[in-house]
């Protein structure tokens, strides 16, 4: 029901309270470099008891898209979670660390490579992406974010990037540049998108069939962008 920033900082509390959110300040012993959200979180909870259930998401993941945070809070209102947190689905094959100086050999942890498939006929496993993690407070002042009725809730890949270190910044920049940005105001400059079919929404391919009849290919992520667009309340008209 409503949106804050935990902070200790000025400058970011200025700047949260310019998008509309609310500022809880931290106090000096969660604000330590080794203090975890966790510890935050109950510390606000202990100045709100208001508040039953809390929705953390995570500031080093720009891409998630409202709608799924307004999916999972369905999950805890109306079909009675008591935990959902965000994970993403990968196609990676996993082997057991060696470290130097140890005498053995590394061990396939997901795969039998006796009966190597390929990666892309493989369904993948889930991994936590830290984009979210949703829980009532009864958990929350147990001291942990998951438990109880608990469960997952799966991110489309475009949308799951966790800034770590550096190289995660380049990642979510072309991520927001190919997928869009979806941030809460709707856009107000533009209200009509008008575009010729011949040369825009195609490739600029042309195919020919046996009877020498042309034919042209589209981009699938026209028609994507197209949809959002109205999505948003603009009128699209293709000549």
């Amino acid at each position: 029901h409503s949106i804050w920033v935990s902070t200790d900082h000025d400058e970011i509390e200025k700047v949260a309270k310019q998008f509309g959110a609310r500022v809880h300040r931290r106090s000096p012993e969660v604000s330590q470099d080794s203090s975890t959200s966790l510890e935050a979180i109950r510390e606000f909870l202990n100045h709100h008891q208001e508040v039953d259930i809390v929705g953390n998401i995570q500031a080093t993941s720009p891409c998630l898209h409202p709608s799924d945070l307004i999916k999972v809070a369905d999950m805890i209102q109306k079909e009675g979670f008591d935990s959902v947190f965000s994970v993403v689905r990968r196609h990676q094959f996993r082997w057991s660390e060696v470290k130097k100086g140890e005498n053995k050999m590394t061990e396939p942890q997901n795969l039998n490579p006796a009966k190597r498939y390929r990666r892309q006929d493989w369904p993948g496993e889930l991994y936590e992406n830290g984009s979210f993690y949703f829980a009532k407070r009864h958990l929350i002042e147990k001291g942990y974010l998951q438990g109880g009725k608990m469960a997952y809730y799966e991110m489309r890949a475009e949308h799951s990037v966790d800034i770590d270190i550096d190289i995660d910044w380049p990642i979510a920049e072309q991520r927001v540049l190919s997928f869009g940005y979806f941030g809460k105001e709707p856009l107000k400059e533009v209200k009509l998108l008008v575009c010729s079919i011949d040369g825009c929404l195609t490739n600029g391919r042309i195919y020919v069939a046996e009877d020498q009849k042309e034919m042209v290919s589209y981009d699938y992520r026209d028609i994507v962008g197209v949809d959002l667009l109205k999505k948003r309340g603009i009128q699209v008209s293709a000549l």
